[in-house]
């Protein structure tokens, strides 16, 4: 008996935990697509894209003083984090005639950590209507034309989020104003949307390999 006792917690336990965690994998390990092929970010400026980047897109709004906090909450729990892979941007969508609030703002981010992927695109209320709508989403803008939810968006400039949220149901943006939304839920869909990408770049590698 000890000697299948042994055999169980050597060869059998080891094999079970990992079927556990492998069958995990496959369950947890794709951000499900909540929004396909939003309109990007080109026509409104050129020199930024969504494609074939992994961006957390934002609508600030035309009062920036109101929303400095929420963009700081965004900055220290998932910027930080996150601003070193490659890929990864922040895009913040802002009214036009806001560029010298923003030039202040900025400068503040960069007292706090190196600020190079943080992008704010000027755009006419119009555009920024017409962006915020193509995320086909449940939430709105406000008078200012800015929402305090930020939103992630895959290379294929598909909106990703959670489809069995056990607040929400369907999951579409991220609340700035809560740190506890960016904790407990925004830091786990950013880490497994970049999971997923570095997966699938690890087996094309190992595929040209073969």
């Amino acid at each position: 008996m000890k000697k299948v006792f042994v055999l169980v917690v050597l060869f059998i336990l080891p094999l079970v935990a990992y079927l556990f965690f492998a069958s995990g994998v496959n369950n947890f390990g794709k951000l499900p697509i909540l929004t396909e092929s939003i309109p990007d970010i080109t026509a409104i400026s050129p020199d930024h894209t969504l494609e074939d980047n992994i961006t957390i897109l934002g609508f600030l709004g035309s009062d920036i003083e109101q929303v400095k906090g929420n963009v700081f909450n965004l900055n220290q729990k998932i910027y930080k984090r996150f601003y070193e892979f490659n890929d990864f941007q922040m895009v913040m969508i802002v009214p036009k005639g806001k560029e010298d609030k923003i030039a202040s703002l900025k400068e503040e981010l960069g007292q706090l950590a190196d600020a190079r992927k943080w992008n704010f695109v000027f755009a006419t209320p119009v555009e920024i209507k017409e962006l915020f709508n193509g995320l086909k989403t449940d939430l709105s803008l406000d008078e200012n034309f800015g929402n305090p939810n930020v939103f992630i968006i895959d290379k294929d400039k598909s909106l990703r989020g959670r489809d069995d949220d056990e607040d929400e149901e369907i999951k579409y943006g991220f609340n700035t104003i809560s740190v506890a939304d960016l904790n407990n839920k925004m830091e786990d869909d950013v880490k497994i949307i970049l999971a997923e990408y570095r997966l699938a770049l690890k087996k094309n590698n190992a595929n040209r390999s073969k």
